[in-house]
């Protein structure tokens, strides 16, 4: 197969099959290159997931854990991801809309996921999108090479995921091994243009060094050798603090002066994903790697290129590479942290940027640790393989360099130091062996079709809501009134003989397509059956669904069984314009990508419309505003007294204090995790805020008329809270003052104020200086977030969470 063809058959895979992919490669083969082609044109709604944040950035993805919100630790098959214990399982609307509408995830570096992990994502698409198909129907493109980097798995781990898995790599995933994916792996190597050099790294990788590639790869070896300051050799070596030490050690030796260089972190940029050092130390002399792509149209440099610093100021240094004849002059370069959204207009999923790291591109590269080489080019490396070699170490620190030529051993390479897992041989040759050809492009796209065409004409997501009403009614006649048995009845009994008739209709169109050469789409038979299809089903709907839905009505005085059957009512009319959507849309004929465009399209049909809110004390979740109040008391707290948040109380603890709402020490004491030193500390400010919360929305938690405060006896004083603390505010007293003289937290009382702006007795100026009010007003708008906390994180510290919410509630209100 040429590289055009297997290029070509891996982008028709990708694109118009919904085939699950292991796209491999060896190193420099292109798999890169690939992924940012697919990404800037293919049609498909896509989500690029990385297991580390490097590697995200690298990919300009998002990190595995933090999109579907998986824990680090091991995720067993009999686990309860959808347990909030130990992490956050809250999805937005948002991220559940992306899910919903997505029709490709790719993972790169897929050699580095766990079994368990795949199987976590398997779990989260389920359940969102369709818990029927692995990975809840959405075509996986997993990116990676197994011969190198492998998933970094703890004993203590191991241990527990044993019993469930045969190894730790993500093809013994259940996931993977249920998703019938096809492997292609891309041969043309890049990197590397001499063919001995070439045959070395094939038998490395296959663990079959021979003795004759041996005798010449350790032609190579120069155990004292020292290379010329400016020969532009870097030393690849398997330990951090190895490769540290060495740079270090080779910085103190230059007697030049020493420039540092701060990076710039804005936004949501979280540490462990930095792609530099937030410090940079340099000096002229040193020699230095460029770790980014020149993205000006010279291209004067690449990820990996080797240089010297001849010049520094204070925001750029000049460098020269051996083999040019131009000094680089190289100034900050920003990386973006970016999170996925929908776009509100054209409802497709769009990379926003929510943070960015501005910095130098350069490192210190007397030294490297292998890890940190994985994708990099050198012209010339010092390969130091004293220390134990995991598996594909060997192989990914040779296949860096260029050419044997410019390779230096510093010992010998020997079969010991080759470690490679035999599952990841095994997994490999029976990857070669099955490689798929055009055949089963061709039978794939056809299926692929037809699966489209199947979800058109599906009915089967109609059955639990419509079962549930009736349960729920069957079970508590007593407590409902209305025109509730007979419609849902009717849609049942409609609902039933339209999976009839769209079963044997797609049976019909399977049998059709063995005799139809080429794509469905081109077939004038099919596209006529798809016509008189989108006839039938839409009448037979309209005529005893739509009909029914308006017929349907109740009344309860039970709150739970009310918000039981409304959910689930909402469920059936969001699925009913679901399918009216569809057979409008696709009347005239269809295209794979004008029912992709449509299945995106109809998930956000029903999103669009405003929904009720509920009380949480009524339906037992909890009181969101309360939970934001309490958050941020968290992070005051935490931030005066120099703690981490959950050392204030833990998030279970939060949870619970929102739904039990306690009023009193010994009510406090109660919670889960809430102990009496905690309580002693922070539960005065704790219970102003919970009591402050429940007066204003008048909510009455006790069987009794009054709430009680620490002791029984002593009622509370129900005088107007917000107009006393007016009262105070007009007299003279600033908000610290008023706090402290009614025993409340200042953010409290500067929410009493504010709610007198409307009326004019309070100005936004009285709270805030014009300044900060002018600021918050231009820069709110410009950010993206998904609560007070994530917003506040945005923006300065000098702005406090009572002004940041002020000003946000006034700019909602005016959209409203």
């Amino acid at each position: 197969m040429t590289i055009n063809k297997e290029l070509e058959l891996a982008w028709e895979f990708v694109n118009n099959t919904n085939r699950s992919i292991f796209l491999t490669g060896k190193a420099g083969t292109g798999k890169t290159t690939f992924l940012h082609r697919l990404k800037v044109n293919s049609l498909k709604r896509m989500v690029v997931v990385a297991p580390t944040g490097v590697a995200a950035i690298n990919a300009k993805g998002v990190t595995i854990h933090s999109f579907f919100q998986l824990p680090f630790g091991p995720i067993l098959p009999d686990s309860d991801l959808n347990n909030p214990s130990g992490f956050n399982r809250k999805f937005n609307k948002t991220k559940i809309n992306i899910i919903k509408s997505m029709d490709l995830l790719v993972i790169d570096e897929v050699s580095m996921v766990r079994a368990d992990l795949l199987d976590g994502i398997d779990k989260t698409l389920r359940r969102f999108k369709n818990r029927n198909k692995v990975f809840g129907g959405v075509q996986v493109l997993m990116i990676g090479d197994l011969q190198q980097l492998s998933p970094v798995i703890k004993e203590n781990e191991w241990h527990l995921l044993k019993r469930f898995y045969n190894n730790g790599f993500f093809f013994s995933s259940h996931a993977y091994q249920q998703c019938d994916p096809i492997s292609i792996e891309l041969k043309h190597i890049y990197r590397q243009e001499n063919p001995t050099f070439i045959q070395i790294l094939n038998e490395i990788r296959n663990n079959r060094l021979t003795e004759s590639s041996a005798a010449e790869l350790n032609k190579r070896f120069i155990s004292d050798f020292t290379p010329e300051p400016d020969s532009g050799y870097i030393s690849l070596t398997t330990h951090n603090n190895k490769a540290e030490a060495t740079n270090k050690l080779e910085l103190e030796k230059l007697n030049t002066k020493v420039y540092t260089y701060t990076a710039i972190v804005e936004g949501k940029f979280p540490e462990f994903s930095y792609p530099n050092s937030e410090i940079l130390e340099l000096k002229a002399g040193a020699q230095v790697m460029f770790i980014k792509n020149d993205p000006g149209q010279d291209k004067r440099y690449f990820n990996g290129k080797i240089g010297k610093i001849v010049d520094l100021d204070h925001d750029e240094v000049t460098v020269r590479c051996p083999g040019d004849d131009f000094n680089i002059v190289t100034k900050a370069e920003v990386w973006e942290n970016i999170n996925y959204t929908v776009d509100k207009e054209t409802k497709a999923i769009t990379e926003d940027k929510i943070g960015a790291f501005t910095q130098i591109p350069l490192r210190l590269a007397w030294s490297i640790t292998i890890h940190k080489s994985q994708g990099l080019t050198f012209e010339k490396a010092i390969i130091d393989s004293g220390s134990a070699f995991a598996h594909g170490q060997t192989y990914v620190a040779l296949s860096r360099c260029k050419s044997l030529e410019g390779l230096v051993l510093k010992s010998k390479i020997t079969s010991n130091q080759i470690i490679t897992d035999s599952n990841v041989l095994s997994f490999n040759k029976k990857s070669e062996e099955n490689e798929p050809d055009e055949y089963v492009l061709e039978h794939s796209q056809k299926r692929f079709q037809l699966d489209l065409i199947a979800e058109v004409f599906g009915f089967y997501d109609f059955l639990y809501p419509i079962n549930r009403i009736l349960d729920i009614f069957y079970k508590n006649r007593s407590s409902l009134e209305g025109n509730l048995e007979a419609p849902m009845l009717v849609v049942k009994t409609a609902i039933t003989n339209l999976l009839k008739v769209s079963n044997g209709f797609n049976t019909q169109l399977s049998q059709l397509s063995l005799e139809e050469s080429g794509s469905l789409e081109e077939s004038e038979v099919i596209q006529s059956r798809f016509n008189k299809a989108i006839t039938y089903f839409k009448s037979e709907i309209e005529k005893y669904i739509g009909d029914s839905i308006k017929a349907f009505s109740f009344t309860t005085d039970n709150q739970a069984v009310g918000g039981d059957i409304t959910k689930n009512m909402d469920a059936i009319a969001e699925l009913y314009e679901s399918k009216l959507f569809y057979f409008s849309e696709l009347s005239e004929d269809f295209t794979t990508q004008k029912l992709l465009k449509t299945r995106a399209k109809a998930v956000f049909l029903a999103k669009e419309k405003p929904r009720k809110s509920r009380k949480s004390v009524v339906d037992g979740t909890i009181n969101v505003d309360l939970f934001e109040l309490l958050r941020v008391l968290r992070n005051e707290i935490a931030s005066e007294h120099d703690l981490v948040h959950f050392q204030v109380f833990s998030q279970k603890s939060l949870y619970e204090m929102c739904e039990v709402l306690p009023l009193t020490k010994d009510e406090l004491l109660q919670i889960n995790g809430m102990g009496a030193t905690r309580v002693e500390k922070y539960g005065t400010a704790i219970l102003n805020v919970i009591r402050d919360y429940c007066d204003e929305n008048d909510i009455q938690t006790h069987s009794e008329d009054t709430i009680f405060d620490e002791e029984p006896t002593k009622v509370r004083d129900k005088v107007n809270t917000k107009v006393k603390s007016l009262e105070l505010f007009k007299a003279g007293k600033n908000i610290e003052a008023i706090a402290l003289d009614r025993e409340l937290n200042e953010n409290t009382i500067f929410g009493h104020l504010a709610s007198f702006i409307p009326t004019g007795e309070i100005k936004v100026t009285d709270l805030m200086s014009k300044e900060t009010y002018d600021d918050l007003l231009k820069r709110i708008p410009e950010k993206t977030f998904e609560n007070l906390s994530d917003l506040k994180n945005q923006l300065a510290d000098t702005y406090s969470y009572a002004e940041i919410r002020l000003v946000l509630n006034l700019l909602n209100s005016k959209d409203d």
